[in-house]
């Protein structure tokens, strides 16, 4: 086992990889990269003379038209124009390239000023069917499949019967971004990856972001020498980068991993779902394999719907779960407000609260006290989590969100709860809800064992890839299922709720000792004026009967207000 100090140093060295900035590109097409908008050539590959019949040297800083018929200039300038900076390569044009009259597939893209053409010279033979209708057939054939691991299993087999690759994977990143296969299509003699997790290292978090830039990546041999892009650098001395280039040279700790894994071949297509990668529908073959551009714009096609689907799926159980939260709040606010006292109504409430939150128990601690619904942990763990608590509390929001046992010394301790999500009712009197799910014991099969990810060299500096991805199986204890951000969402709408009717009723005895001083204040004032009119009363013997009646029944009035008041105080004391 590699010790953890070398282990964290190697993961710290791959992620500081600037696998963007390769530098290089494949060998299968050119790269001819120009400034806008006069379009005179800045970078270009090492390879580009045997295409264009020129010399890299002669052609930088020269106009592109010089080397390619306006016919082509035009149909990439038009392709632009209905793009947008930092966007995906766009395919632009099939057309006669250089001296040879070569055919090729021309695509185009804009990054940091530059126009990326890239040109890639089509193998003999190859019709140009319609990447449209190639993938509309490919849509027809799944869009039918409701179920998840149907649709998924549907998927990797119609991408498999498009490409033809020996092996497909629909690959899917967990909350801890590693990886498992849940669904696959594969040639009988190869074994079955179908059910796989692999830790998050095999995709690092750089190659994860080049995945969301650019969707399909493909690897026609994956021990090709790379062909340098010149010059290296930009014209601000930065280091060019290569992120959506399509012929980008790939890291060559990858080209090892697929060397280890018998993949001559590769190539990818990523699902994104809500701007993130959800994961990837991956390809692998044994031999060296290289598809057609219009076969791989089917692909990526397909790549848009099956994102699309994936996308509109989450979306749906997230609106479901929303809505049902909704109501649970409606509900609950109503209560509360028909309550004398929110705050203690509450505790009576948790079995209507559990349906707000995906959870297995709800507990609420106020006052010292525990009150709980479903399954909780043990109420002598309370100190234990208000420990927890108190390390992670905030002011306000969701304050401590938890799928690990940080707050118990170990599952049993735990009674069964591992997932933790803890909202804030007032932190200062220690009150707080809290919603608990179950620990997930799980027998998980590893592609290899997860902690050992590299193989590191031993001077500890160099790293390659794992070379067994033998299955390893590890029984995973003290963890739930993650808290979704669709969770999260509705815990904070509740978290609102729940603090606006705390205030109210914080406020209510504030408002009942002012309305009490108010009243005693009163009282003070009419007693001093019926002293003061009976003074007056006493010296003014001259008063004829009229007015002395007038005077009476002013005083009896005064009197009624006065036990008015006191009756008042008397109600607000009690």
């Amino acid at each position: 086992m590699i010790p953890a100090s070398v282990l964290e140093h190697a993961l710290q060295t791959c992620a500081r990889e600037p696998i963007h900035q390769s530098g290089a590109i494949q060998p299968h097409g050119v790269l001819v990269s120009c400034r806008l908008p006069d379009w005179t050539i800045q970078h270009v590959s090492a390879n580009v003379e045997a295409l264009s019949g020129a010399a890299p040297d002669a052609m930088l800083q020269r106009p592109l038209r010089e080397f390619f018929d306006d016919n082509v200039i035009q149909a990439i300038a038009e392709t632009l124009g209905f793009g947008e900076p930092d966007t995906p390569p766009q395919r632009a044009v099939v057309a006669n390239i250089g001296p040879l009259a070569t055919l090729c597939d021309v695509s185009v893209h804009v990054g940091a000023g530059l126009a990326h053409i890239e040109i890639e010279p089509q193998p003999r033979g190859v019709g140009d069917r319609s990447p449209t209708v190639m993938a509309q057939a490919m849509i027809a054939r799944v869009a039918g499949s409701g179920h998840a691991a149907d649709f998924h299993q549907r998927v990797a087999e119609q991408v498999r019967q498009l490409t033809g690759y020996d092996r497909v994977m629909v690959y899917r990143f967990r909350h801890d971004d590693s990886g498992e296969v849940v669904a696959e299509s594969r040639d009988t003699a190869l074994p079955a990856y179908l059910g796989l997790r692999y830790p998050a290292s095999d995709i690092p978090e750089q190659a994860r972001r080049l995945y969301l830039r650019n969707r399909i990546r493909e690897i026609p041999d994956a021990q090709y020498a790379p062909v340098p892009v010149l010059p290296a650098h930009t014209a601000r001395g930065e280091p060019l980068d290569l992120g959506q280039v399509m012929l980008r040279s790939v890291s060559p700790v990858h080209l090892q991993y697929l060397a280890n894994m018998g993949v001559a071949a590769s190539m990818s297509i990523s699902i994104i779902s809500g701007g993130r990668l959800w994961g990837l529908i991956a390809c692998h073959h044994r031999s060296v394999r290289q598809l057609p551009p219009a076969v791989r714009a089917a692909a990526d096609l397909f790549g848009l719907f099956v994102s699309m689907r994936i996308a509109a799926r989450e979306q749906h159980d997230a609106t479901v779960l929303e809505d049902g939260a909704r109501a649970v709040r409606d509900t609950l606010a109503v209560r509360l407000d028909s309550a004398s006292d929110a705050r203690l109504a509450l505790a009576s409430e948790l079995d209507l609260l559990r349906r707000a939150v995906d959870c297995d128990g709800i507990a609420l601690l106020q006052s010292g006290h525990w009150h709980g619904a479903g399954r909780t942990p043990p109420p002598e763990r309370k100190h234990d989590l208000l420990a927890w608590l108190h390390r992670g509390a905030q002011a306000s929001g969701v304050a401590c969100t938890d799928a690990s046992l940080d707050w118990s010394p170990s599952p049993d301790a735990a009674d069964g709860i591992a997932g933790v999500l803890a909202l804030p009712l007032d932190p200062g009197r220690d009150e707080w809800l809290l919603f608990f799910r179950c620990e997930q014991v799980e027998d998980v099969r590893w592609a290899g064992r997860p902690d050992e990810p590299f193989v590191v060299s031993d001077d500890g500096q160099h790293i390659g890839p794992r070379a067994s991805f033998a299955a390893w199986h590890e029984t995973v204890r003290g963890s739930s299922t993650p808290w979704s951000r669709t969770d999260l969402r509705i815990a904070g709408r509740l978290h609102l709720m729940l603090r606006e009717h705390y205030r109210r009723s914080a406020a209510l005895p504030e408002l009942g000792d002012l309305l009490a001083r108010r009243a005693r204040q009163d009282v003070r004032d009419h007693r001093a004026r019926l002293l003061k009119l009976s003074e007056l009363f006493d010296g003014l013997v001259h008063l004829g009967p009229d007015a002395t009646v007038q005077l009476s029944e002013r005083i009896s009035r005064l009197e009624e207000e006065l036990q008015s008041l006191i009756e008042t105080v008397s109600v607000a004391a009690d």
